[in-house]
C-alpha cells in the first residue's frame, strides 16, 4: 500500500517561492510559518537557503570585462543568420547591417545581398506559416497596424502570442479583412471568440465570414482615449491655475505703485472663474478614469452585473460633465456607451470560468472570487499578505490548488 505524498512534495514552484520570500522577510518565526503551511521547519529552511543562494548569485560581482566568455566560429551560414536577426529583431536598416559588418567584422556586404537573403527567408517562412494548424487557437487578437503609410492586418493567438496573420494590404476594408480571415479558416482557424478595437471594417469583415464568432472589445484603446481626455483637461486646469497666480502677482506689484487697472481686475476675475470650472472637472475625470480602469475593466474584478452598473454610472457622470465647451468628453461618452457590450464581454467569460472552478473545488462562488480579487493587490504589499493569510486559514489545504487554478484562468484566459 502506497503512502500518500506529503504536503511539501505536492507544493508547486510558485508556492515554494512564496514560502522562501516569507522566510527571508522574517515577518514571523519559522516555526509559525511551518505550522501554518503544514510543512516541516527543515523544508522552510531549505526553500529559504535556495532563495538566498539565488540572491547572492544575482548580486555577485560581474566577471572581468577582459575575460573571454566563449569562442564563436564565424561561418557564412552564421553571418546570414545574423542578418536575419539584425533586421527583424533589432529593426536594423539594410545600410545599418552594411556598416556593422564593415566595422565589426571588416567584411563588405552589399545591400542587394541583404535584400535577397531576407526575401529568401521570407518565402521559406511563408510556406511554413501556411502549413500551420490554427485549430488550437481559442482566442484571436486582431488589429490594424502600419508599416509607414501601408496598413498591415495582424492576428495573434492570445495564449501563445503566435502571429498567424501579418499581411500588408492596400486597403483595410471589410472585404480585405474577410478575405484573409477566410485564408486563416482554411488552416483551421475557428476561435471561441476574438478581441479587437472598435474598427468598423475589421468587425464587419469578421461578421461576414465568421458570423457565429463573437468579437469582444479591446479595453486598451478606450482606456487610452479616456486618459488622453483626462490628461488634456488636467493640463488646462494647471494652466488656469498658473494664469491666475501670474495675474495675482502682477496686481500685487501694481498695487505698490498704485497702478492697478480695471482691466487687470477683470482678467483676474475671468481667470478665477476658469480655474474654478476646470480644476474640479479635471479631478472628476481622473477619478472616473481610475474607476473605469481598476474597478470595471480590470481582469480580476467584480461580477459582470456589478461592472455593468459601474460602467453605466461612469457614462451618466460623463454626460453631466461634458457641456458644450468640452466636445472631447461627449465623444468619449458616446464611445463608451456604444462599446459597452463589447468592452465588458470578458467579464462574462471570467464569471463562467470562476463558476467552473467553484464547482470543481466544491466551494462558494464568492470564495473563489475573493481569491481572484487577491491578484489585484501587489505581492509586495502588506495588504496582500494579510488577505493571503486570511484566505489560507479559511481554505487550508485547498488554498494553494485554488490559487493556482485561478492564476491559470487569469493569465491564460483561453484554457
Amino acid at each position: 500500500m502506497k503512502s500518500a505524498p506529503s504536503v511539501a512534495a505536492s507544493l508547486s514552484p510558485e508556492v515554494r517561492k512564496t514560502i522562501a520570500i516569507q522566510a527571508l522577510s522574517k515577518s514571523e518565526p519559522i516555526s509559525h510559518l511551518a505550522a501554518e503551511l503544514q510543512v516541516s521547519r527543515k523544508f522552510v529552511y531549505q526553500q529559504a537557503n535556495q532563495a538566498q543562494q539565488v540572491l547572492d548569485e544575482s548580486f555577485a560581482p560581474s566577471p572581468d570585462d577582459q575575460e573571454v566568455l566563449f569562442h564563436l566560429p564565424i561561418t557564412k551560414a552564421w553571418l546570414f543568420q545574423f542578418i536575419l536577426a539584425l533586421v527583424p529583431i533589432c529593426h536594423c536598416s539594410y545600410r545599418g547591417v552594411v556598416e556593422l559588418f564593415r566595422d565589426l567584422f571588416d567584411l563588405h556586404i552589399s545591400v542587394s545581398t541583404i535584400h535577397n537573403r531576407l526575401q529568401t527567408a521570407a518565402a521559406s517562412a511563408m510556406k511554413i506559416n501556411q502549413s500551420q494548424d490554427l485549430s488550437t487557437i481559442e482566442v484571436g487578437l486582431h488589429d490594424e497596424i502600419y508599416q509607414g503609410a501601408q496598413p498591415v492586418l495582424a492576428g495573434v493567438d492570445a495564449a501563445s502570442t503566435y502571429c498567424y496573420l501579418l499581411q500588408g494590404v492596400e486597403t483595410r476594408d471589410e472585404d480585405t479583412w474577410g478575405w484573409y480571415l477566410l485564408e486563416s479558416m482554411e488552416q483551421g482557424f475557428q476561435p471561441c471568440y476574438t478581441i479587437a478595437d472598435g474598427g468598423a471594417a475589421l468587425r464587419a469583415g469578421q461578421k461576414a465570414v465568421m458570423p457565429e464568432i463573437d468579437c469582444h472589445g479591446d479595453v486598451f484603446h478606450i482606456q487610452q482615449q479616456f486618459a488622453t481626455v483626462a490628461n488634456s483637461l488636467s493640463r488646462q486646469a494647471k494652466g488656469a491655475t498658473n494664469r491666475r497666480r501670474e495675474l495675482e502677482q502682477q496686481i500685487a506689484k501694481a498695487r505698490l505703485t498704485h497702478r492697478v487697472t480695471r482691466q487687470m481686475n477683470s482678467r483676474l476675475v475671468h481667470a478665477k472663474q476658469r480655474e474654478r470650472r476646470l480644476v474640479p472637472l479635471a479631478q472628476d475625470l481622473k477619478i472616473l478614469l481610475q474607476w473605469l480602469c481598476h474597478d470595471v475593466l480590470e481582469l480580476a474584478g467584480p461580477s459582470l452585473e456589478v461592472r455593468q452598473e459601474l460602467f453605466d454610472f461612469i457614462v451618466v457622470e460623463l454626460q453631466k460633465l461634458e457641456g458644450k465647451q468640452h466636445p472631447t468628453i461627449r465623444t468619449l461618452r458616446k464611445s463608451l456607451r456604444k462599446q459597452r457590450g463589447d468592452l465588458l464581454a470578458f467579464a462574462g467569460v471570467l464569471d463562467g470560468k470562476l463558476a467552473a472552478i467553484a464547482q470543481r473545488f466544491d466551494l462558494p462562488l464568492q470564495t473563489v472570487r475573493e481569491v481572484c480579487l487577491l491578484y489585484r493587490k501587489q505581492p509586495t504589499s502588506q495588504a496582500y499578505w494579510e488577505r493571503w493569510n486570511q484566505l489560507h486559514r479559511e481554505l487550508s489545504r485547498r488554498f494553494h490548488p485554488l490559487m493556482e487554478a485561478v492564476a491559470i484562468w487569469l493569465c491564460y484566459p483561453t484554457t
